[in-house]
């Protein structure tokens, strides 16, 4: 549906996107980024990042579903995938559904830089929020996996809406 087919946004919803959009800014800087990998000891690009934040959250993923999940074009995750392979943070694996395919599988490495990358995330977001109360945070938490979900599930089905359907 076209933008101009929305209702008009509450006042409320209005300031919740004007907060997100900075706090995206914010989180998607590159200075910002270097300060998470030089804080967690970890050499990576935002773009390997994301791929290991995204393999670390589910069973290993063939790439074009990795690309589907992370909402890009295949060959970003390609040379990704290859860089992190390189690196000795992922490996390839055949499908055990299907042994012509391959999967992506996070080795320990991997494992243990994605750990490290979330943990030193949570630390400096600790800092920022230690004058809330425990309950504002579980607040927060609650609210925001609950705006994500719907944001998913919205997604999800504009994305069923753009399908085309049979043709007759």
């Amino acid at each position: 549906m076209p933008a101009k087919d929305f209702p008009p946004a509450s006042p409320e919803v209005t300031e919740i996107e004007r907060a997100f959009t900075r706090i995206t800014y914010l989180s998607s800087r590159a200075r910002q980024h270097d300060k998470l990998m030089a804080a967690a000891g970890v050499p990576l690009d935002r773009a390997a990042t994301a791929v290991l934040r995204r393999m670390a959250d589910g069973e290993p993923p063939r790439p074009g579903e990795l690309a589907a999940r992370l909402g890009v074009e295949a060959s970003h995750v390609t040379r990704t995938v290859q860089q992190l392979e390189r690196a000795g943070y992922v490996s390839r694996v055949p499908d055990p559904d299907d042994r012509r395919a391959q999967r992506i599988e996070l080795t320990d490495a991997g494992r243990d830089a994605i750990a490290r990358v979330r943990d030193a995330g949570a630390r400096g977001m600790q800092v920022a929020l230690a004058g809330w109360k425990p309950e504002e945070l579980r607040q927060l938490a609650t609210l925001f996996h609950r705006m994500v979900d719907d944001f998913l599930t919205h997604m999800t089905d504009e994305d069923t809406e753009e399908q085309p359907g049979p043709r007759a």
